[in-house]
């Protein structure tokens, strides 16, 4: 109980940091935590006790963990990194183009 509500905590500072902070960097930062909070919620709701991994063997019937959502939370991982690599290089570029990365300055002269 205590790990769902550490991670739906995550989320929402991710969350209100995206709505709250002026800074583009600080904005794609707090993107990236709730994005890791969100993995770790899908983690955490997914692991059982008693259920161990899908190896083939002999043995006793046990029952095993579903490789499924593993997969998607690898893949979710992945897409997150690229994501965030493509935000950095565009705030890299915006940052070139004007002197300040506070999203109001920038609004400012892209209306001008």
């Amino acid at each position: 109980m205590i790990f769902e509500i550490s991670a739906l905590a995550t989320v929402f500072i991710g969350f209100f940091g995206m709505i709250f902070k002026k800074n583009l960097l600080m904005k794609i930062l707090a993107m990236d935590v709730m994005s890791a909070g969100v993995i770790v919620y899908f983690v955490v709701i997914s692991s059982r006790a008693g259920i161990f991994s899908p190896i083939f063997s002999e043995g006793a019937k046990v029952s095993y963990a579903d490789p499924v959502p593993q997969a998607v939370i690898l893949t979710a991982i992945v897409i997150g990194f690229s994501i965030l690599a493509l935000l950095l290089v565009g705030a890299m570029k915006l940052a070139r183009r004007h002197p300040t990365l506070e999203v109001d300055e920038i609004e400012k002269n892209l209306m001008q």
